[in-house]
């Protein structure tokens, strides 16, 4: 008896990693663990209403008091008065114009500071220096400079989102690795088919990292820049349901806010691996 005691811990834990294998295998637990990810930030909401924060309401007053925003997202009641989703496209409309530009801006920057040490030490300092400006200090420039909200808007976006493409591009560059240029320049590749056949695959994944952390930016920037301008987005809708002290509302905007960024960050990591199967 004793024997047969000693011997089932060990096989316990055996027999349950074996099963957590098979789940993960079959691609259940892909979709059963974020699931009780959410169910643990639900609980943690309700219990945080019920006990120290007794003015936050609950997921339930929530629902009951925004559901009108989601059931109805392309609704529009008024200017500051639309549907979920319908905010949401407003600010997406920005970012894309904003993140854009970033981009294209950020990669041929990246591109000239990862090819010529001659030009990064001459612009190295100022990337250094711009990078950490917040998008509330852009802003206001932005609105000197073109007299509206919604240039001002795009300036922000496409000039806080490109620091990491530009870092992530020039870094990706630096790292191609020796024999690979070695083996252009005994084929005797041009400049510009050294950059395309070689260089940029190499640096595609250092790059892709960059363009997904801009995308990202570009996203908190809008928001910063719609709160601060109460443009009808899903910023200035949060910002003037914070005025109004309407609670249900500003926790409805901020899942709405976490949940596109989600998605945008998915949609860049298909993009990413599309192209990199492509090209392989």
């Amino acid at each position: 008896m004793k024997r047969s005691l000693s011997f089932v811990p060990p096989v316990l834990p055996a027999l349950s990693e074996l099963w957590m294998r098979r789940r993960m295998g079959n691609g259940s637990g892909r979709f059963l663990l974020p699931l009780v990810g959410f169910g643990f930030l639900l609980v943690l909401w309700q219990v945080s209403s019920w006990t120290w924060a007794k003015d936050l309401p609950s997921p339930a007053e929530t629902w009951e008091k925004s559901r009108i925003y989601i059931l109805q997202p392309l609704a529009k009641r008024g200017e500051m008065d639309q549907g979920l989703l319908r905010y949401v496209l407003n600010s997406l409309a920005l970012v894309a114009q904003g993140y854009g530009l970033g981009l294209l801006a950020g990669t041929l920057f990246g591109l000239l500071l990862g090819c010529s040490p001659v030009f990064t030490r001459m612009f190295d300092p100022v990337v250094q220096m711009l990078k950490p400006i917040s998008p509330l200090a852009w802003l206001p420039l932005g609105l000197v400079l073109f007299q509206n909200t919604r240039g001002a808007a795009v300036f922000t976006i496409a000039l806080c989102s490109m620091w990491p493409t530009v870092m992530n591009t020039a870094l990706g560059l630096r790292n191609v690795p020796q024999d690979y240029l070695n083996v252009g320049r005994v084929l005797r590749l041009s400049r510009l088919r050294m950059l395309w056949k070689i260089l940029l695959p190499s640096a595609l994944p250092y790059m892709f990292t960059g363009y997904r952390l801009s995308l990202g930016i570009a996203w908190l920037a809008i928001v910063a820049a719609e709160m601060l301008t109460g443009t009808p987005g899903i910023g200035g809708f949060l910002w003037q349901e914070y005025n109004a002290l309407i609670y249900e509302h500003i926790l409805v905007a901020i899942l709405a806010i976490g949940l596109v960024g989600w998605v945008l960050d998915r949609c860049m990591l298909a993009l990413e691996r599309w192209i990199t199967t492509s090209m392989s």
